[in-house]
């Protein structure tokens, strides 16, 4: 018995807003209910409504900038900068600038869209 799962190919989640979500290991990709690791694209002014979700947020950035509004405070990360936004915090994503954003997201435990509970615009 293998002790291992290699992911070559993760599952792309649809989007409309030009985001690229690679989710290679989670609900959606591996069925994992305990984590997931999304690779992702932002592009330049792309950004999503307000969330308060049910689980941890890691963001590593590869390259590119990104912008999170968590409670009241917004603060910019750059490329080899990472954060953790805890359970329950309401908090923005967004990229206003002009180049795309690459970043690496882990969610514990693994994101589900039942679980975001994003605000309406």
């Amino acid at each position: 018995m293998k002790k291992y799962t290699l992911q070559n190919n993760p599952f792309v989640v649809p989007t409309t807003d030009g985001k690229l979500i690679e989710e290679h290991h989670g609900l959606a990709s591996t069925n994992n209910p305990n984590v997931s690791i999304a690779h992702m694209i932002a592009p330049p002014g792309w950004s999503e409504p307000f969330q308060t979700p049910e689980f941890d947020e890691y963001t590593y950035i590869i390259s590119g900038k990104k912008q999170f509004i968590v409670e009241e405070e917004t603060i910019v990360l750059e490329a080899g900068q990472s954060i953790k936004i805890e359970k329950n915090t309401r908090v923005q994503y967004s990229n206003p600038f002009e180049k795309a954003c690459e970043y690496i997201a882990i969610c514990t435990p693994a994101f589900d869209f039942t679980k975001v509970h994003r605000e309406e615009d």
